[in-house]
């Protein structure tokens, strides 16, 4: 397999730090609010990583962590009246949800910082010690950059005209470059843990510094295999990780590092202070989880990606002949998947997970299949290996696990559904009393909602024309 290393800038061979195993750590979200298409699009990018690496034979640890110590969740603790843990709580709860719907698999590993305390502080500690870190009067520690020759490596840059944390600028930094480990308490109603050097709350880098140390183990070079996350985390937050780990451990934090590209409306980075932040939750109200989860997979993941609705509709659209291809072959039971097929797809994401063509391979799968039924509509053994074929692209992918009925029912509210149930019910009580004339009319009263019917041996089914 070969991927893209965002310090190297070029796609290399991946070798594993072991042997058949691999570690991934990805940067999760910050919860204090409901997660936007850029959360989604990093989510989409690396459970594709799990899952190719997962189909190539690899044993998979995924690491994605919960940043629930932030300012931004201190101000909506003062915002809400609520608590940390209240409002920490529910968005975590919120975001898993909502990555179930696009099919994201959960990580192995799903540490929150309030839950590592202890390795922050000791790897803070550490720092001190080795005099990589300083406090300063107020009781914030600051890591000192210019202890760590190699900062910069990581993102070939080391200045930000931004912000270098997620804290505000001290006068007694030694460098400018300098970030905290540690914010000390500000008044009596901030909130704070107890630590040696102050109380108070970690800075933003040394907390995934610290989980990776405490679940991952080094082989004395790496602590991890791949540590990733979306292109805006290169620097600082990438850089400053890698650099504060180099100096506690003596080692690399990773030997890879992998990039997913922003999510754009208009041509502009998604960015709840430009206004523009599409959440998820409002997507997922209009369009099913899984027409998303292709949508947004359908462009390579280190790509920028301009969501509109009019390429979603045009996608949903190519989703849809997989379905009908699914429709066309089943019942039936799968036989075994096409070497040849799954060998191609196989090849195809093994070359930094190249999606365009792994789609255009499924496409040219499609049409073939289909060729092949036109010819001989009672093809039993192409037809259980096309529904093999489509549960191995189920498990590569992530999509066409559908029942294809239920498929093309999305979209169609409840009360509709509703009334569809109750006109089908009459169909078949005039059906059963040899009503054929009541029957028909049924189905053309059906057919001008837009809606298609199919009686098989186990009921009539009906989907959106």
């Amino acid at each position: 397999m070969q991927i893209y290393d965002s310090v190297q800038k070029t796609k290399v061979p991946f070798n594993p730090i072991r042997e058949g195993e691999v570690s991934i750590y990805v940067c999760g979200p910050t919860v204090y609010d409901d997660a936007h298409l850029g959360h989604a699009r990093s989510s989409l990018a690396f459970d594709l990583l799990s899952r190719t690496l997962k189909a190539l034979g690899y044993t998979v640890t995924l690491c994605k962590n919960f940043t629930d110590i932030d300012d931004k969740i201190i101000q909506k603790v003062e915002e809400t009246g609520k608590s940390m843990q209240e409002i920490t709580a529910f968005y975590i709860e919120r975001y898993l949800e909502e990555m179930a719907a696009l099919g994201v698999q959960r990580a192995q590993i799903e540490p929150k910082a309030t839950e590592s305390l202890g390795a922050i502080r000791q790897m803070i500690q550490t720092l001190i010690d080795k005099n990589c870190a300083y406090s300063v009067s107020s009781g914030d520690v600051y890591f000192d950059t210019s202890k760590d020759s190699h900062y910069g490596e990581i993102s070939h840059k080391v200045t930000d005209e931004d912000t270098q944390s997620r804290v505000g600028h001290n006068s007694e930094k030694r460098n400018p470059k300098d970030f905290a480990l540690w914010k000390a308490c500000k008044g009596e109603e901030d909130i704070c843990f107890d630590a040696p050097f102050s109380s108070g709350r970690p800075g933003w880098h040394i907390e995934c510094s610290a989980m990776i140390e405490k679940y991952f183990h080094s082989n004395g070079q790496y602590s991890l295999d791949i540590h990733g996350g979306g292109a805006d985390l290169l620097f600082p937050h990438h850089e400053n990780e890698a650099a504060q780990s180099r100096c506690a451990t003596g080692h690399e934090l990773a030997k890879y590092w992998m990039h997913n590209g922003f999510v754009q409306m208009d041509g502009e980075k998604m960015s709840k202070s430009l206004g523009n932040s599409f959440f998820l939750k409002d997507a997922l109200e209009v369009y099913d989880g899984e027409v998303l989860r292709y949508y947004l997979n359908s462009v390579h993941y280190r790509n920028d990606f301009n969501f509109n609705e009019e390429d979603l509709l045009t996608s949903k659209k190519r989703l849809d002949k997989l379905y009908r291809l699914k429709k066309r072959v089943l019942p039936g039971k799968a036989s075994a998947v096409s070497k040849t097929f799954r060998q191609t797809l196989l090849d195809t994401m093994s070359d930094d997970l190249n999606i365009s063509v792994a789609l255009s391979v499924i496409d040219e799968m499609i049409a073939e299949t289909n060729e092949k039924l036109d010819a001989n509509p009672k093809d039993k053994p192409l037809k259980k290996e096309t529904i093999a074929n489509i549960e191995f692209i189920d498990t590569l992918l992530g999509f066409g696990g559908k029942e294809p009925f239920s498929y093309f029912q999305i979209g169609v509210d409840e009360a509709l559904k509703t009334k569809i149930e109750a006109l089908l019910q009459k169909r078949t009580e005039a059906k059963q009393a040899k009503d054929f004339a009541s029957s028909d009319a049924i189905r053309n009263e059906l057919t001008a909602m837009g809606i298609s019917i199919m009686d098989t041996a186990d009921g009539t089914v009906w989907e959106k024309a």
